[in-house]
């Protein structure tokens, strides 16, 4: 049955200019941010958007010329949700497309990322979900070859204006934009919402917890946790850059931070919705980022990195594929829900 959807939706585009008078921008309450769908939205295999578009649901299909991907909708609850695309710099696009869409009041919106991730084993296992405090680039760095780099060097990667890696002072985070903090007080309201979500365990879980034994936190069954991510458009494995990335992290947060997952679009969309917050179309201190671990971003035991990048080549291969999938829905959805009623934290904006 093709939905029913209101005129507006349909005859207003990106480039159409600003709603008439006459047709008032739909609030929104929730957004949604997923990265990629797999062939349908409904009864296939499932992307980011499946589960949220079958359960919560989301029955409303809502042209968006200016994206990648059509987006979903649920009129009762105030939920919009958005696929992006894979990577930075699809996020930043598409975000940036939405929040000017004239479709939409997106002011007093909240922005959920709900997505899969690479799982550092010294924070977590296959299969558990983390709330980031934390989003750190990177892509935004200096870079020299493996092979060419000084002998006392740890790695290649050094900061934008700076010519050793990890050189202090660290540069000004507003010139380079490479990470952004996270409302505090929200992130720990979602964390406590959904610390008890419980999260399925079962034999394809814990046999890819096999070869991580040396990683006590990899070998715990899927939970959720508080952890930050790193995010960047290439895809890295290997245990000299899951040294890089703990460190990465620690650098550009100045000691705060904690690498638990690698995923690759975050700091697009986030770049997008700081520069709508600047243009008064959203709310910056409403966002929340989760990420499931589908996959370790290091190799397990016996195991080359090469080796590790052809086992991870096609994301539904990744280890617990479908189990990050489950968990980003089944750790997200309470909070989406409680924040479309209303029910956020006590000091959420009015």
């Amino acid at each position: 049955m093709r939905p029913v959807i209101p005129a507006l939706l349909l005859a207003t585009s990106f480039a159409a200019g600003p709603a008439g008078a006459a047709d008032a921008p739909i609030p929104i309450k929730v957004v949604v941010v997923a990265a990629f769908e797999i062939g349908k939205d409904q009864g296939d295999i499932a992307g980011e958007l499946q589960l949220w578009t079958e359960r919560l649901p989301l029955p409303d299909v809502l042209p968006f010329p200016q994206g990648n991907y059509h987006l979903r909708y649920n009129p009762d609850l105030g939920v919009l949700a958005i696929v992006t695309g894979e990577a930075t710099a699809h996020a930043a696009a598409s975000i940036a497309g939405l929040g000017m869409d004239p479709r939409f009041d997106l002011t007093e919106a909240y922005w959920v990322v709900a997505g899969i991730a690479g799982g550092n084993p010294e924070r977590m296992s296959v299969g558990s979900a983390a709330w980031a405090r934390w989003v750190v680039d990177a892509d935004l760095a200096y870079e020299i070859d493996a092979r060419e780099i000084p002998a006392d060097w740890t790695t290649g990667y050094v900061p934008l204006g700076r010519t050793e890696p990890y050189q202090e002072p660290r540069p000004p985070t507003g010139a380079t934009r490479s990470v952004f903090k996270l409302k505090e007080s929200l992130v720990a309201w979602a964390f406590r919402t959904t610390r008890n979500v419980r999260l399925e365990d079962d034999r394809a879980l814990r046999r890819a917890r096999r070869g991580y034994e040396d990683y006590p936190a990899s070998q715990q069954p899927p939970r959720v946790i508080r952890g930050d991510t790193l995010s960047g458009s290439t895809f890295w494995t290997g245990k000299r850059f899951n040294r890089w990335a703990g460190r990465w992290v620690r650098y550009w947060t100045e000691g705060r931070g904690d690498f638990a997952t690698s995923a690759m679009e975050d700091t697009g969309t986030l770049t997008a919705l700081t520069q709508l917050a600047r243009a008064g179309k959203v709310d910056r201190d409403r966002v929340l980022v989760l990420r499931a671990a589908s996959n370790h971003t290091l190799p397990r035991r016996g195991e080359t990195a090469a080796e590790h990048l052809a086992e991870n080549a096609d994301e539904t291969s990744f280890s617990a594929y479908d189990a990050a999938i489950e968990a980003a829905y089944r750790v997200g959805s309470p909070v989406v829900r409680a924040l479309a009623r209303g029910e956020g934290p006590a000091d959420a904006p009015p």
